[in-house]
């Protein structure tokens, strides 16, 4: 290759990545609030023109967020370790080691309520020997004697139930909290959820609208668009009849009806509205505004439009505001589906329905046919 053919595509690179380190430095500007309004309205401009910028904003947004909670984590860490530090462990183990006498035991189990007793027998005898010498105040003297006993009688009962008590072993409760909500896209146990969901969880489980719980894993997810996919891997586990809805492969448009199911309790919730707007949190086009009142457990729930067309799915809500909420917009849910190899599925390959079995049927019979797909997110 001729040389001034190599300086040209060298310096074309050049300018391309300094380019690129520009554009970069203006949306952390813009995500920071940096920008003058005139700035910040031509930007949002470029954002709707170009598909390729506003998906480098998302990214870098989301790089921020990252970036943010790792510093987060770094000075707790810190701060631990500054805590730990200081703390005399062998001063600690000596004071809170068991002592061999039963009585010293005794007194450290129950030092706290014993101290309370004397303290309400204390102000009792204080008591007894001011109103004794005054006897103007025979009827106060009366009224705190009856007030006395009544709290010696509750502090003696109190006493009896930590004595009664039985002893604990030390060993910390499991918790569980239900994660969310999830919904099938296969016939053969694939479920998508949020990531959010099943975060940072040892085990997961998903429990039907029968209430029979099944063993899943994590086999695929996406951090930047907040979408999990799991597979049941129970044995008990029969495969479901095919799916009534179908993905929606178009935007769907402001004031739309849409409605979602979901478990923010122990059994199915509706939540109907409309999309209100095609941006999500602060301009995100990956995601819609709908105007469904949701709660903690709503989230990977599925939104679907009149036809039984999957529009979305639930990821979240603004702070402060009742009746919105973030839906995912399907698009990035077929994107999912196709990043799983298709070698790794077999046989079962992940395709969307070409045609809708919801559509025409009333709210009431769309809700009973989809709500065997609809599943609780358990994760412990």
């Amino acid at each position: 290759m001729p040389a001034k053919v190599k300086e040209i595509i060298f310096s074309t690179l050049v300018i391309e990545m300094r380019n690129d380190l520009e554009l970069d430095a203006i949306i952390e500007d813009y995500l920071l609030g940096k920008l003058n309004p005139q700035e910040t309205e031509a930007f949002e401009q470029l954002r709707r023109n170009d598909a390729t910028v506003d998906h480098k904003v998302v990214s870098h947004k989301f790089f921020l967020e990252s970036m943010e909670a790792f510093a987060e984590q770094v000075r707790l860490r810190e701060q631990l370790n500054h805590i730990h530090a200081e703390i005399d462990v062998e001063s600690l183990a000596e004071e809170l080691r068991p002592h061999p006498s039963k009585v010293v035991q005794l007194w450290r189990k129950h030092k706290s309520a014993l101290a309370v007793a004397a303290s309400f027998l204390v102000l009792s005898l204080v008591s007894v020997y001011s109103i004794q010498h005054n006897t103007r105040q025979k009827e106060q003297f009366v009224l705190l004697s009856n007030q006395v006993n009544k709290a010696i009688k509750t502090q003696n009962s109190l006493i009896r139930k930590i004595n009664n008590a039985p002893a604990t072993t030390g060993k910390p409760a499991v918790q569980s909290s239900v994660g969310g909500t999830g919904f099938a896209i296969s016939t053969n146990g694939y479920i998508l959820t949020n990531l959010h969901v099943i975060n940072g969880a040892d085990s997961l489980y998903v429990q039907n609208s029968k209430g029979e719980s099944f063993k899943v894993k994590s086999v695929y997810t996406d951090p930047q668009n907040d979408i999990a996919i799991l597979k049941i891997s129970d044995k008990h586990f029969s495969s479901l009849s095919t799916i009534p809805y179908t993905i929606k492969k178009t935007i769907s448009n402001i004031g739309e009806n849409v409605y979602t199911l979901g478990y923010p309790k122990d059994d199915a919730v509706l939540g109907e509205g409309y999309v209100s707007s095609k941006n999500g949190f602060i301009g995100d086009t990956t995601q819609y505004q709908v105007a469904i009142s949701v709660n903690p457990g709503n989230s990977g729930g599925p939104v679907l439009d009149n036809n039984g067309n999957l529009v979305g799915i639930i990821s979240g809500k603004p702070d402060q505001t009742e009746g919105a909420a973030f839906a995912i917009k399907s698009k990035y849910i077929l994107e999912a589906m196709r990043a799983i190899p298709q070698d790794s599925l077999g046989a079962n390959k992940l395709t969307a329905n070409k045609r809708s079995l919801l559509s025409g049927l009333k709210r009431t019979k769309q809700i009973e046919k989809i709500q065997d797909y609809v599943f609780m997110i358990k994760a412990y």
